[in-house]
């Protein structure tokens, strides 16, 4: 599923706008450098992901996040 970063914060997670629902993530679920993501997101408020939906006990989340423009980072890139 594609969605649009709507919110992300520096304690490590934040949410997926796709359709009219909002999905939870939190970094461990970020395929990608996480600092590169904030970064880019407090300059453009607009980054594209790819994501798995899920339903959790809270609500949707979503797995396996990946940008749709940098397709290649490495998973669970941290730094």
């Amino acid at each position: 599923m594609k969605g649009t970063i709507k919110s992300i914060n520096h304690r490590g997670f934040g949410f997926i706008r796709a359709g009219s629902k909002d999905y939870f993530f939190h970094r461990d679920d970020f395929n990608g450098f996480w600092v590169d993501l904030m970064d880019d997101y407090t300059k453009t408020k607009s980054v594209e992901v790819e994501f798995n939906p899920m339903e959790s006990k809270r609500g949707p989340r979503a797995e396996n996040v990946k940008r749709t423009d940098y397709p290649n980072q490495s998973e669970g890139g941290m730094e």
